[in-house]
């Protein structure tokens, strides 16, 4: 055997190899969703008897799950808090991290906007656990702003905003010339207009990733809401699905549809902006 066959021998090996490592991970990660859809659709009896089978063996294939998880934890009073608190959030952050870092790239010779820079970046290695009790100490014992939407929607941008706004930071140093902003300032425009026509729309990818890397965040996010909202009016999706766990038994048919529920959207959500997460995440890591 020649040295070429050798080594495209071994390429093959490695190859292989790599697939079969792949596969093991894939099938380790999908495992928990297909065990939701899989006894989504069977009878609590029948899930704790044999929850690897696909059709129970006592009542067969089931979608009573589905209404009465959706009565049990007011379902639709839930999507629209999640869907309110969600979309604001998002939006919130994308218009005010690419504004700001904007501000901080066209003038980086500005020693405060190093400073602004650096102290945000910084702020991104405190845990989240640290601000709890002073969260809700402040917010709640102090200020009594606790129990609104709106509260909740300014925590979520204020701590998402520094991540956000160093992926825009690396975008538009990277990927807007100055000179398409010098020329349509000749055109007329000014600072404002040069920003909503000229930049803004060349960060599409950056702001898909920020989107659906944000809004998977907000939505999926229970710890946050659990503080801030505590009126049953108010819940979100993940603080609703508490009211399936009992103290003594919990049906666990009921959870897997209610978390089959709370996938959905999102879902949805990543299979329309998925083509834009990968160039979005790399738009700004090369200085070009």
């Amino acid at each position: 055997m020649t040295d070429n066959a050798k080594a495209a021998r071994k390429k093959k090996i490695a190859h292989a190899v790599m697939w079969i490592v792949l596969l093991a991970l894939f099938l380790c990660f999908i495992f928990p969703f297909l065990m939701v859809i899989i006894n989504v659709f069977k009878d609590k009896v029948d899930i704790i008897r044999d929850p690897l089978s696909v059709i129970g063996a006592t009542k067969g294939f089931i979608l009573t799950n589905f209404p009465k998880a959706m009565q049990k934890m007011n379902f639709w009073t839930a999507f629209t808090n999640s869907l309110i608190i969600t979309v604001c959030s998002t939006i919130l952050t994308i218009v005010v991290s690419s504004m700001a870092a904007f501000v901080i790239v066209r003038n980086g010779n500005w020693k405060f906007c190093t400073i602004i820079f650096s102290l945000m970046i910084a702020s991104m290695v405190i845990p989240f656990q640290v601000l709890m009790v002073p969260l809700v100490s402040v917010y709640g014992g102090t200020l009594g702003v606790l129990n609104h939407r709106l509260t909740l929607i300014l925590m979520h941008t204020g701590f998402s905003v520094s991540m956000a706004m160093f992926m825009f930071h690396g975008a538009i140093k990277t990927n807007i010339p100055l000179e398409l902003e010098e020329a349509a300032t000749i055109d007329g425009c000014n600072r404002w207009q040069t920003y909503w026509k000229i930049v803004f729309p060349l960060l599409k990818p950056t702001v898909a990733t920020v989107a659906i890397i944000n809004a998977m965040a907000y939505w999926n996010d229970y710890l946050l809401p659990s503080l801030v909202l505590t009126k049953k009016e108010l819940y979100t999706i993940p603080i609703a699905t508490q009211a399936f766990y009992g103290t003594y038994s919990t049906d666990i048919g009921l959870v897997m549809a209610a978390l089959l529920l709370a996938m959905l959207p999102i879902l949805i959500l990543y299979v329309f902006l998925q083509r834009y997460i990968v160039e979005g995440v790399t738009s700004g890591a090369v200085k070009g």
